[in-house]
């Protein structure tokens, strides 16, 4: 290990968090669930979604751009559409809420599905929809964030780089997990690049003028690249419509900054859909996996990812010491 990084055991990373959210106005049940998903990022090797915004969550909890103790609210909807207000709070535990409602409503009737509103940075996708995988049901999830991504053509941004994740159970293997930025990268990674002083790669984003740069606080200034060109965009446009316009959550457009203390909170939005699979999903499903593994030079989707996992869990995380030090000032109280 470099004297520049540390190694953390999961149980000693999530606690070091919690203390820090804690010390700064969260109640137990909110800081755990934050520093659970969190940890869960960085095990799975997304450091934008990690450590690297532990301090921007605390200076917006004092700031009072995210209200540190809001208590989020089920409200009941039409059917088996359900709703979740987030009530400006941090994003984690309006998910918990909704990530058990939609599993118990799926359950009863087969399909349901959960809009989250005045919502939060929401992390790593794949962590929820793992969750309701593990429950036997096939998840997909989408989520909107500030401007980021312009329409094809253009250079102002108006989506975020709206994420989509999916995942399906398997029998006795872990969930297929599939989690995607509609963006080349997710922003969060453009954001931790800036923080410990490194540059981007040529592809990644693009400055104010629409020219391509490996600067990241270029980058930020400017718009991300999104995939598949202009087929990122027309996809992004549809998780905007599903995780804002219908949930009624912050368009991308006008959210505030998930980085920054200052300004309104963002107020985005996610929308969740769980499916029971029913009788022969299995018996479908895995020779369709097997067929991908099988085939020379694919790797199964989520493959990589499941390996970081195992790995954090058997020797720890690796994270930038600095952000190690952060978050022990902040735990004891300190800016």
């Amino acid at each position: 290990m470099t004297p520049d990084r540390q190694t953390l055991s999961l149980d000693a990373a999530t606690e070091l968090i919690r203390r820090a959210l804690a010390a700064n106005g969260l109640p137990d049940r909110a800081a755990i669930s934050v520093a659970h998903a969190l940890v869960a990022a960085e095990a799975e090797g997304q450091q934008g979604h990690g450590f690297s915004r532990l301090a921007d969550y605390v200076a917006q909890a004092r700031s009072g751009k995210v209200v540190a103790d809001a208590e989020p609210r089920l409200i009941k909807g039409e059917g088996t559409l359900l709703r979740v207000d987030a009530m400006h709070g941090f994003a984690y535990p309006a998910l918990d809420l909704a990530v058990g409602a939609l599993c118990a409503a799926a359950a009863r009737s087969g399909c349901a599905s959960v809009g989250v509103t005045r919502s939060h940075h929401c992390g790593a996708l794949s962590v929820q929809v793992e969750r309701i995988a593990r429950e036997g049901l096939v998840a997909i999830m989408v989520a909107n964030a500030p401007a980021a991504i312009a329409p094809w053509g253009g250079r102002r941004p108006l989506y975020g780089t709206n994420p989509i994740a999916f995942a399906a159970p398997r029998d006795g293997a872990d969930p297929l997990v599939i989690d995607l930025s509609l963006s080349v990268v997710a922003r969060g990674k453009v954001m931790n690049a800036r923080k410990t002083g490194q540059p981007i790669p040529e592809g990644w984003a693009f400055d104010a003028e629409g020219r391509s740069t490996t600067d990241p606080a270029a980058a930020l200034a400017g718009t991300m690249a999104p995939i598949g060109g202009a087929k990122g965009t027309v996809l992004a446009l549809m998780v905007e419509i599903l995780a804002a316009t219908l949930t009624g959550a912050t368009p991308s457009r006008e959210a505030g900054s998930f980085f920054s203390a200052e300004g309104a909170p963002p107020g985005t939005g996610q929308f969740l859909i769980a499916l029971c699979p029913g009788e022969g999903f299995s018996e479908r499903l895995e020779p369709l996996l097997a067929a991908i593994a099988e085939t020379e030079g694919a790797r199964l989707p989520g493959a990589r990812r499941a390996a970081r996992i195992a790995e954090a869990r058997s020797r720890g995380i690796d994270v930038p010491a600095i952000y190690i030090e952060q978050a022990r000032e902040l735990g004891a109280g300190h800016v």
